[in-house]
């Protein structure tokens, strides 16, 4: 049981992510979540509204069995095979975390200081959020795992500028305009 409930190493879990990505190239298929909205979406109706849903949802059966995997799993790994001890980060992090009101980075694997205060200001940072990742994730063609895993296991160029942008994009976010919100 420790094999399971320890982290596993860098190179276990590569080596597991690269095997599933040889086996999708050799399937001609390519892995995304994002990819799962339009499916979801286009299997309630959608197609009858806008040309983007009109596609054959029927070849993207095993994405969504790879989404439901992924909640299951999550749901698993967080309430059966983990010690509820949070994020294992630095003192530094923490004590720069606690300047910003978050106290629960030791005990939590999210912030509840955020996510659990339904206060106007965190609605509405969460709702603009949410608005800005789906409209990145449309504009960039794909979400952070689809470009920073299928895309650059198949060498292409613009999921390598893309995972550039969300890292950029990420440093960004946390070290000037995090300080500006919290």
């Amino acid at each position: 049981m420790d094999l399971i409930l320890a982290p596993w190493p860098w190179y276990v879990s590569g080596f597991l992510i690269a095997l599933v990505m040889f086996l999708l190239l050799m399937m001609g298929d390519s892995f995304g979540m994002s990819s799962n909205l339009r499916t979801l979406c286009t299997i309630c109706g959608a197609g009858k509204k806008t040309d983007f849903f009109q596609f054959d949802w029927k070849s993207q059966k095993w994405n969504l069995l790879v989404m439901i995997g992924a909640v299951i799993g999550g749901f698993i790994g967080a309430y059966f095979l983990s010690s509820n001890s949070g994020v294992d980060i630095s003192s530094e992090t923490v004590l720069s975390l606690k300047d910003y009101g978050i106290t629960s980075s030791a005990t939590s694997y999210l912030p509840t200081e955020i996510f659990w205060d339904f206060s106007i200001k965190n609605l509405l940072l969460l709702a603009i959020g949410g608005f800005l990742v789906g409209f990145g994730t449309r504009y960039a063609g794909g979400c952070t795992s689809g470009h920073a895993i299928s895309g650059l296991s198949n060498l292409q160029l613009p999921s390598l500028i893309a995972v550039i942008g969300f890292f950029a994009g990420g440093l960004f976010m946390i070290h000037f305009l995090f300080p500006i919100i919290f």
